[in-house]
């Protein structure tokens, strides 16, 4: 990660974590929503990592990075709605996305976020919103991932995942591996032969339940790779999204694959938009599987936040805007 110039490793160490959670909770904090939505830049500074505010923005973008050879996973940004109706168009909104990627011939899944589709307010309400999203996507030839939020909804965004995995082949799902109870999830999903998108994770987390050092949960990430690359995933069916842009983690993954004969049709490796977008090409003309995270949608604020609380260092990226 870069470091700004003059700067200590040891004062990285040291200030990284601090940056972290201050932007964790500005991505909660309405006043400061308030402020930086308004802030008359702002969208052109998050358009680093949001693909735009429309879906033809986002399928401009699906098209480029198509061309390349990237694969997609679309996410109309929202999360956390506040009524039943706001659900409803929040899915309706994906199936335009769905019909869009259709239309288009993009190479593209969809992630969803379960709050967004209404789990707050009814779960019954998100897993009918969530049918309607899953079965427009495979009826399309697609898939649909469930996004994993917070740790106070890891365990009800299982059941649901769950129950429309009975329903469905082309549904998936993200672990996060600073949680101490991922390790028992990944068994349990690799044993169902589930597609799992692993990451390290994006919230603050109780330490009771979580790993507080980034070497551990770099530890736990590779634990967990190691169980769903292991041999007996080709009879489960079980696949692996490597969400990461940790270099670091990305060379041992390629070095275990290729020691392991791992089949290329049982992993990918996974980015968000913006970010490392030389290595995402880099990986690609190494022949490796490769998809981006695309976000779209007025609704960027939180997800903005957690990008740069994650690496503090694009701060630097959004200062050096703020003087163009």
């Amino acid at each position: 990660m870069p470091r700004a110039v003059g700067m200590s490793a040891a004062s990285a160490v040291l200030i990284m974590p601090i940056l972290r959670d201050a932007f964790l909770a500005l991505s909660t904090n309405a006043a400061a929503r308030n402020f930086i939505v308004g802030f008359p830049l702002s969208r052109k500074i998050t358009r680093r990592f949001v693909a735009g505010e429309t879906l033809d923005d986002a399928v401009h973008a699906v098209k480029n990075l198509n061309g390349e050879g990237l694969l997609v996973t679309l996410d109309h940004l929202g999360e956390s709605v506040a009524t039943a109706d706001d659900a409803r168009r929040a899915k309706d909104d994906y199936l335009v996305a769905l019909d869009a990627i259709a239309k288009n011939n993009l190479q593209s899944h969809v992630s969803v976020k379960l709050t967004h589709m209404g789990l707050d307010l009814d779960p019954e309400l998100c897993l009918a919103n969530m049918r309607e999203i899953v079965g427009m996507a495979q009826a399309i030839g697609t898939k649909t991932r469930i996004d994993m939020e917070d740790s106070a909804r890891t365990q009800i965004t299982l059941n649901i995942f769950k129950t429309l995995r009975e329903e469905y082949d082309n549904v998936g799902i993200v672990i996060q591996a600073y949680l101490f109870r991922s390790e028992a999830d990944m068994r349990e999903l690799y044993a169902m032969g589930a597609r799992v998108r692993l990451c390290k994770g994006a919230y603050k987390e109780p330490p009771d339940i979580s790993f507080a050092e980034k070497k551990d949960t770099d530890a736990n990430y590779l634990k967990l790779t190691e169980i769903f690359l292991g041999a007996n995933g080709a009879s489960t069916g079980a696949q692996l999204a490597l969400a990461t842009h940790d270099e670091k983690i990305i060379e041992w993954s390629k070095q275990y694959i290729k020691t392991h004969n791992v089949p290329y049709d049982r992993f990918e490796f996974q980015m968000l938009y913006g970010i490392r977008s030389d290595l995402q090409r880099q990986l690609v003309q190494a022949g490796y599987p490769m998809r981006v995270y695309v976000p779209y949608g007025s609704q960027w604020y939180p997800y903005f936040m957690r990008r740069l609380a994650e690496r503090p260092a694009n701060v630097i990226f959004l200062l050096s805007n703020l003087f163009k």
